[in-house]
């Protein structure tokens, strides 16, 4: 095998061919780093979070394959992952996984010990994820905690503690990706059903897009809460609009539960990360407040 031929199978073993992931769990971590700094986040805070970012979603993305490795060959969709192709060793992947991590938690020593503390904290949430499948029913919820703990730690880099909207905002992002990990459940539900696996779109049944539309409305709802709880202003809140359009058209393309338009709802959901962001940081340049400024500010 030549060198360019292994970068290419690492490239597809990380899935940096496949970004959604990475934009996925970037888009919350973004969303904490503006709003712990007031739209004004540490620019070396910023990069040791973004490529952390990176980093572990792709160490996540390889372990997710070693764990599904003999599920994986068996999935139509999957069975040309390079770990269900045979193409890498699983302890090779191991080992590139735990590279990754070590590249990351390098990083992260940069930061103050509370910081330190989260990102361990978040490295377990990311290693034990791909498992859960096996017993739990509803793995899209750990996902969404696992992603979400990026704003956790923005504010714990920024302030060295965490105030309670943080750990709100974490419970919102738990049911965005409860909502979007749901759709793109429904694409494989029939293989996991075969396989004996767990997921929400199986849990949820023939209620599954009643449950994804309940879990969007229940991510923007604690949203405009947010909005109202830090005092932000008329940008914010559209872009939150933007967000609940994206989601109600998402609700229109897994109605019928086919397949091809399930994973494009999921994939949708890049637009309602970046719809929220964009209003954020609209919102801290041009302030056009809603509501009166806060008794506590946010960092508080």
């Amino acid at each position: 095998m030549t060198f360019t031929e292994r970068l290419d199978i690492y490239e597809k073993l990380m899935r940096l061919d496949k970004p959604i992931g990475i934009l996925l769990l970037l888009w919350p971590t973004l969303w904490g780093l503006w709003m712990s700094s007031y739209g004004f986040p540490n620019p070396g805070v910023a990069v040791i979070f973004i490529l952390g970012v990176v980093l572990m979603r792709s160490a996540g993305c390889i372990v997710n394959d070693f764990a599904d490795r003999n599920f994986d060959p068996r999935v139509e969709r999957t069975k040309d992952r390079p770990l269900a192709a045979k193409l890498i060793p699983p302890q090779e992947a191991l080992l590139v996984a735990g590279a990754l991590i070590v590249l990351a938690f390098l990083l992260v020593l940069q930061l103050n010990t509370l910081t330190i503390k989260l990102a361990v904290i978040a490295c377990i949430l990311a290693v034990v994820y791909p498992f859960l499948k096996r017993f739990f029913w509803l793995p899209q919820a750990w996902l969404g905690i696992a992603f979400g703990f990026g704003i956790p730690m923005a504010f714990a880099a920024h302030h060295n503690h965490v105030v309670p909207l943080a750990w709100a905002m974490v419970v919102a992002n738990m049911f965005w990706a409860i909502a979007y990990d749901t759709e793109y459940a429904m694409v494989d539900r029939d293989d996991d059903i075969r396989l004996g696996l767990k997921s929400s779109a199986i849990l949820f049944g023939r209620f599954d897009v009643i449950g994804v539309m309940v879990c969007h409305a229940l991510f923007v709802l604690i949203m405009i809460y947010i909005g109202y709880w830090a005092r932000l202003g008329a940008f914010y809140f559209s872009g939150l609009a933007i967000a609940a359009g994206l989601a109600g058209y998402q609700c229109l393309l897994i109605r019928e539960r086919q397949r091809e338009r399930c994973f494009r709802a999921f994939l949708n959901n890049n637009l309602t990360g970046a719809a929220i962001y964009a209003g954020i940081v609209i919102d801290f340049l041009l302030r056009i407040p809603l509501f009166p400024a806060p008794d506590i500010p946010i960092a508080r």
